[in-house]
């Protein structure tokens, strides 16, 4: 309770609080769903905190939902108010930068300004030096006249140097860091919680560089907040681990969201080397006249051969790819699949064939020593002022992906792909190369084993021995509390609708079935209704569909940003939105009280099923068909393919989804899940295609199937029986 600032918990919050800290005590990973209301990271912060005090550690607490930051940082400081604690929020150097350099360039600027700031004290004390030696040496000291001119010779050297340094590429904010007084902004720092946007200014005002005083203040610090990158991704952890002065072992990590860490540890395995970049890497090779020029360009205009052909041949009328010809090709990366179930994928094969030459590791091992060898000249010449900018080095790029490609590739939850997309500059279709990481335990497992203990959190995490198995916790304590809020106050209706399968949904009676649903749900709340779809195709299919209905219509459209959107909605009152459940609305936003009353979930928004989510679901049934089996649930390694990577992120999206509404006691509203396979009934009549049995047990009871023509008394008695509507209900 000393790391908790509220006058007393909630009867769930203060169980999973203590559970959380034995726990962390015997350095035990947790897994811990919360519905909304339990107070979720409250009761995950305390404990890590105090045990954290106690041991000597440093509470790392992690999310990708920007509003789950900004409620972190609400919650810190919180606890700084009645507890101080040292804490900092930490966002990438790109969000942070005064004067909008990359990695690569900030490094050199950072060595340059270190040399030098380190050059012209190393100067100033021997110039100190021998006037005192001098000194001395008038006053007859023959030994001090020695030691001076030694003392001179260096000075020489220094000048000499600085004179060098002065000539190069400096940053002149690092360099005040250095050389000011900085212990103004770190009382600052520690006398609150601040974000990476308050360090901003107080350094753009200061002349200081934030990100730098960031990094070189927060070791050893009580709580850092960051995103997922500085986690997952293994190079970046460890620079994050270092600039805490932690091991590893000393680190308790707290997952917010965890149901997303499954895709985002994918995506940061995923490894890509585009058409352009191989280009470049070949203009390089033509400006070198170093020995092992031959062997790079052999290597990778092979490979780069090889990537040109197998797109243009899927790209050919009747070939395998994402369009019949190159005109379709539009400005976002589409997949252009090459894996092959019983041999190598079509690229690797195509370099084969391509590569002439005395043998392939030989030349990528000359391209690689070649990349590293152009890529320190790079550095040099920005370091010494030769170059405005730092080259990047596209042969030791490109030449690092070619041998992880084929050397990698084939292994078991590898998928190696190939992509196009259209510039939407020059109008050329050009590809790139990817090698894509199935199984995201390969990425979580170094993650967990390394760090003291963990806990993950989200609303949506069960089943556990699912969310175990995928991202590598072993026997991990396991914590579930579901809505405590007043059950009199919510209803969950399962609307036995036509299930919307791909081959009926076009079906006008099925249409009309799902479309009178969302009709009466909008004429029978007495407030906005948040419809969510498998796609934003199909909201747009039921927004047109319900033209006739009384509600204002809201159409949330892909890549139009939603904020706007949202606002309107939200001040309406009586308006109906139309959204994808893979959109930006389904999870990580709140609709709390009046903002929407009911929500629905319009068919089973199972994803895009494309090669690159089936090869998902062929590693994990190879790598969970027997667990299942064991445990004496469908045997079939595709069914165990399905249920691990695409039936239960699904059920957990639809989860999400469904908790956008009744966020607090005193609110209230309806969940609609319509489609048949939502329904009880669904578990005996429709069998395998039936998701309730994926729903957590204590969700499933609060399902109620109801027929479509009877959804208008169902909605009609809920909010009569709270006095919801205000005056009279409407007429039926």
């Amino acid at each position: 309770m000393q790391f908790f600032p509220k006058p007393s918990p909630y009867d769930n919050q203060r169980a999973a609080m203590d559970a959380i800290r034995d726990a962390l005590d015997g350095g035990t990973n947790v897994l811990f769903e919360g519905a909304c209301g339990t107070g979720k990271t409250l009761a995950a912060l305390a404990p890590a905190l105090s045990h954290a005090q106690a041991e000597d550690k440093t509470v790392v607490i992690t999310t990708n939902v920007h509003q789950q930051m900004r409620q972190f940082v609400r919650e810190a400081r919180e606890i700084h108010a009645t507890e101080p604690i040292r804490a900092v929020v930490f966002k990438g150097k790109g969000s942070m930068c005064h004067i909008d350099v990359d990695y690569e360039e900030c490094q050199v600027l950072r060595d340059n300004t270190h040399e030098l700031v380190d050059a012209t004290r190393d100067k100033r004390q021997l110039e100190e030096r021998q006037r005192a030696l001098l000194d001395e040496a008038q006053d007859g000291d023959t030994e001090a006249a020695d030691a001076r001119q030694a003392v001179m010779d260096e000075l020489e050297a220094v000048e000499s140097e600085l004179a060098a340094l002065q000539d190069g590429n400096v940053c002149e904010r690092y360099r005040q860091n250095l050389v000011g007084n900085t212990d103004e902004f770190y009382q600052w720092l520690y006398d609150d919680v601040r974000t990476p946007e308050d360090i901003y200014g107080y350094a753009e005002e200061a002349g200081f560089c934030g990100y730098e005083l960031l990094k070189d203040g927060i070791e050893g610090v009580d709580l850092a907040v960051c995103n997922y990158h500085h986690l997952l991704d293994p190079g970046i952890r460890a620079q994050f681990f270092r600039w805490l002065g932690r091991d590893p072992e000393d680190v308790v990590v707290v997952f917010d969201e965890a149901h997303n860490i499954e895709d985002a540890a994918r995506d940061h395995a995923a490894e890509t080397l585009t058409e352009q970049t191989l280009d470049s890497a070949l203009d390089e090779l033509q400006d070198t006249s170093d020995q092992r020029a031959a062997a790079a360009e052999r290597v990778l205009g092979a490979f780069r051969d090889a990537l040109v052909e197998t797109y243009e041949d899927a790209l050919r009328p009747g070939g395998d790819g994402p369009a019949d010809t190159k005109s379709a090709v539009e400005s976002n990366w589409v997949d252009v699949p090459v894996a092959n179930d019983d041999r190598r994928d079509d690229l690797t094969l195509a370099f084969l064939q391509s590569y002439t030459g005395p043998g392939i590791t030989e030349d990528v091992t000359d391209a690689l020593g070649l990349g590293e060898y152009l890529d320190g000249e790079y550095e040099d010449a920005y370091r010494n002022g030769d170059a405005t900018t730092r080259r990047e080095c596209h042969v030791l790029a490109a030449a690092e992906f070619v041998e992880a490609y084929v050397e990698r590739g084939g292994e078991f939850g590898q998928y190696p792909t190939a992509a196009v997309r259209r510039d939407d500059r020059t109008e050329a279709v050009y590809g790139r190369a990817e090698r894509y990481t199935c199984i995201p335990r390969e990425v979580t497992t170094d993650l967990f084993d390394a760090v003291h203990a963990s806990v993950l959190m989200s609303a949506t995490l069960r089943p556990f021995d699912v969310i175990g198995d995928v991202l590598g916790l072993d026997d991990p304590v396991e914590l579930a509390f579901g809505l405590q809020f007043p059950e009199d106050r919510r209803r969950t209706f399962a609307v036995d609708t036509e299930p919307l399968f791909s081959s009926n949904r076009e079906d006008r009676a099925t249409q009309q079935a799902v479309a009178g649903a969302l009709r009466d749900a909008a004429a029978y709340t007495p407030g906005n209704c948040l419809f969510f779809f498998p796609s934003y195709a199909e909201a747009k299919r039921y927004h047109d569909l319900l033209a006739d209905c009384d509600a204002t219509r809201y159409l949330d459209e892909p890549g139009v940003a939603a904020d706007d959107l949202r606002e309107a909605f939200v001040a309406d009152g009586d308006g109906a939105l139309f959204t994808s459940l893979w959109g930006t609305l389904a999870e990580g936003v709140s609709f709390d009280g009046d903002d929407a009353r009911t929500v629905a979930v319009v068919g089973v928004p199972y994803p895009h099923l494309d090669a690159r989510t089936e090869a998902v679901q062929d590693a994990y049934a190879q790598a969970f068909a027997d667990r299942d089996a064991d445990q004496g649930l469908r045997s079939d390694r595709q069914d165990a393919g399905w249920r691990y990577a695409v039936e239960i992120p699904t059920v957990r999206k639809t989860r999400q989804a469904m908790g956008r509404v009744i966020r607090s006691p005193e609110d209230f509203g309806v969940r609609m899940l319509v489609d048949r396979r939502y329904t009880a009934a669904s578990r005996t009549g429709m069998q395998k295609y039936s998701v309730n049995p994926t729903f957590p047990p204590s969700e499933r009871a609060e399902m109620v199937d109801v027929d479509p023509e009877k959804l208008r008394f169902s909605l009609l008695n809920f909010y009569g029986d709270l006095g919801a509507y205000g005056g009279d209900p409407p007429a039926p």
